[in-house]
């Protein structure tokens, strides 16, 4: 699921409630809380009006008030609103109305026109040729931000590919929300690959944002896909990201030269093996969600220094096991999750919301949360926030 699309949520496709049902909102009372009110007219629907009600208002003004007062002031506006919101075809029909009713309302009463008339139309004339003009401009400016938005999308999915729904034998789900409007990639990162020793993974969110942060990403999942395939154990593979990003760190500028960090998670599931095993360097712990709804914190035994920081010392990464039963989901999150704040300042819980729940799988699990994530803080998130979930069947 992607940030900007407007598409049925993965909720909702693995067989979840629909977007517009009741859903019960844990630890904010037992009463469902519908999750879309019913539709109402969006703001460019009624500007999209506003031209009409304008000529609508001037012919009604030039026809009621004194000679010496002027509707032109409507008829020029009318154009001129419906340029950056309509097509060329609606702005000149807008054009060509504003200027008949000028034109009317001066001689409503059979009256031959005058200076003033004339004055009138030819000012709207100009304006509704001035609106053509904005159209397409507007227009034009459309276009090539469709076709930022088009490279945006393809960048993404090279950087940060969607994995499979189903990956060696597991069941696999991922969600990104970018923090900034229209922004597809920013900081945060996952990543999933098969490997001779498991299934291997990792999540993690870069320091900073704009495209030095996506650049580290391309790092970091460039170097994971390599070493989780070459590296025997998931101590060593960390050890690769480190060196990879310090390699990075000399190629940046500014502040991240020295202060570039990336905190991150690691896990490996071995094949036919009910364990998972987690190197966590400076990230938020995963849960561990049993198909009973009991949940766990998988918090590690001894913190780590973010990946990128190795110069600060030198700790050997250790990896703890956990037994991973059949039928329980791994989830893996950035702080874009744990930090989502209402609008009273609360930070979203996960581990209060998701304890006792159970999902219908791991694709309902991340939509969920991501559509709980926006809800909490109002639609607009303060960082940004990648989801990963894995369930043994």
């Amino acid at each position: 699921m992607r940030p900007g699309k407007v598409e049925e949520t993965p909720y909702a496709r693995a067989g979840g409630r629909l977007p517009g049902d009741p859903v019960p909102d844990p630890g904010l009372g037992d009463e469902p809380v519908p999750v879309r009110a019913r539709r109402r007219p969006g703001p460019r629907a009624l500007a999209g009006a506003l031209p009409a009600l304008l000529v609508a208002c001037g012919a009604l003004y030039g026809l009621l008030a004194p000679d010496d007062f002027t509707a032109v002031p409507f008829f020029t506006a009318a154009p001129l609103v419906a340029a950056p919101l309509s097509s060329l075809r609606t702005t000149v029909l807008t054009g060509l109305v504003s200027l008949a009713a000028a034109y009317c309302v001066h001689t409503d009463a059979g009256a031959h026109p005058t200076v003033g008339t004339l004055t009138d139309v030819v000012t709207v004339a100009t304006v509704a040729l001035l609106a053509v003009a904005i159209n397409r401009v507007v227009r034009r400016g459309d276009r090539r931000l469709a076709s930022a938005r088009e490279i945006a999308e393809a960048a993404q999915r090279a950087v940060l590919p969607e994995p499979d729904e189903r990956i060696g034998g597991y069941e696999i789900a991922a969600c990104y929300e970018a923090a900034r409007q229209d922004a597809f990639i920013g900081g945060d990162l996952y990543a999933v690959q098969d490997s001779p020793y498991g299934l291997r993974l990792v999540v993690g969110d870069v320091r900073g944002k704009g495209m030095g942060a996506v650049a580290a990403v391309a790092v970091v999942i460039g170097a994971f896909r390599e070493a989780a395939e070459q590296e025997a154990t998931l101590e060593a593979v960390a050890e690769r990201l480190e060196r990879a990003l310090a390699r990075e760190g000399t190629r940046r500028d500014g502040i991240d030269a020295f202060e570039g960090f990336t905190t991150a998670v690691l896990a490996e599931l071995p094949h036919g093996d009910g364990a998972v095993r987690i190197v966590n360097r400076g990230h938020p712990p995963p849960l561990l969600l049993h198909a009973d709804g009991t949940l766990r914190t998988l918090a590690p035994a001894e913190p780590a220094l973010p990946l990128g920081m190795g110069d600060l010392g030198i700790w050997p990464d250790r990896a703890t096991e956990t037994a991973f039963p059949s039928g329980a989901t791994l989830l893996f999150h950035t702080d874009g999750l744990s930090e989502a704040r209402d609008a009273h300042g609360r930070f979203y819980d996960p581990e209060r919301r998701l304890a006792g729940r159970t999902f219908d799988g791991p694709a309902a699990l991340v939509g969920r949360l991501a559509e709980e994530a926006r809800r909490h803080s109002g639609g607009g998130m303060a960082d940004d926030m990648a989801l990963l979930a894995v369930r043994r069947p």
